[in-house]
């Protein structure tokens, strides 16, 4: 049997969402996903002062339509 080389036993890990709630707002960190989590969180009901795109920048939320 063929040695394996470390690289391919080894699990690889990434995150494709990552969303943390800071003071009642929901804060999404990273998107990974073809539609956005946004879209879905809004078309969930969530009012889109309650969801805020962390992955921008500060100047770039604030021309935006979320918190």
């Amino acid at each position: 049997m063929p040695e394996l080389s470390p690289t391919a036993t080894r699990r690889v890990h990434g995150c494709l969402i990552h969303i943390d709630i800071i003071d009642g707002k929901i804060w999404i960190q990273r998107d990974g996903t073809e539609e956005g989590i946004a879209t879905e969180l809004v078309r969930a009901g969530v009012p889109k002062d309650r969801i805020v795109l962390g992955f921008r920048s500060e100047e770039l939320r604030k021309n935006s339509e979320f918190a």
